[in-house]
């Protein structure tokens, strides 16, 4: 491994910390993800190989360990939480503008939502067909009272709730930008189907992590 050659706190976690995709690893288990699979799937930029290096290395660092249901944080990794959610504070006050079209991957983005579906208050299976109108790409959000799993093939169930939008618009909701109800009070965001859906998916959705640093940063009305 190259060093910098300065003997610096600062320099000794950016050796640890400062290869490509590290970071990201990072973020995705501080949000929950624990196996290689799932964290795969949250990057999928990341190739399975450099995958697979990177988790070694966080390894040897002590930041990670294997356990029975893939990878856990130690605490030296946990401790990482502040800088890591830091950083997110500060791109969203100093670096984070609208969205450029390379950032915009439709797959991703119901992955990730997906996995902020709180499914405490759902007593049934609801299932609710995402129409991404600018894209002409459908999803379907498969929400049981245990669990919340997206489907890129119709599932073949009965359609509950229909959420269309277009691929920028679901962004923004989900980086906190814009509240669901409001998109779909101003028309950007149309949701239609079972009354007891359309009223239950705005409290459903966790939306991003990082939603309320960014709101945070935004102006108030």
């Amino acid at each position: 491994m190259r060093t910098y050659g300065q003997y610096c706190p600062v320099v000794r976690a950016i050796e640890v910390l400062g290869d490509r995709w590290t970071l990201l690893i990072v973020r995705d288990m501080l949000v929950g993800a624990r196996r290689f699979n799932e964290i795969a799937r949250g990057l999928p930029g990341l190739s399975r190989a450099l995958l697979s290096r990177r988790l070694r290395q966080l390894q040897h660092a002590g930041l990670i360990v294997r356990a029975d249901d893939g990878y856990a944080l130690t605490r030296a990794g946990e401790d990482l939480r502040p800088l890591v959610f830091g950083l997110a504070d500060w791109g969203a006050r100093h670096a984070f503008g609208a969205p450029r079209p390379d950032e915009l991957d439709p797959e991703i983005l119901m992955w990730w939502m997906r996995g902020r579906i709180d499914t405490a208050g759902i007593t049934e299976r609801a299932v609710i067909q995402v129409d991404i109108a600018d894209r002409h790409r459908l999803f379907w959000l498969v929400l049981e009272p245990d669990d919340a799993s997206v489907c890129y093939n119709d599932p073949g169930f009965e359609i509950d709730a229909v959420l269309t939008a277009d691929l920028p618009t679901l962004y923004r909701m989900w980086v906190g930008e814009i509240e669901l109800l409001d998109a779909v009070r101003a028309g950007d965001i149309a949701l239609t189907g079972a009354r007891w859906i359309v009223r239950g998916l705005p409290a459903w959705l966790r939306y991003s992590p990082i939603a309320a640093t960014v709101r945070a940063t935004r102006p108030q009305p």
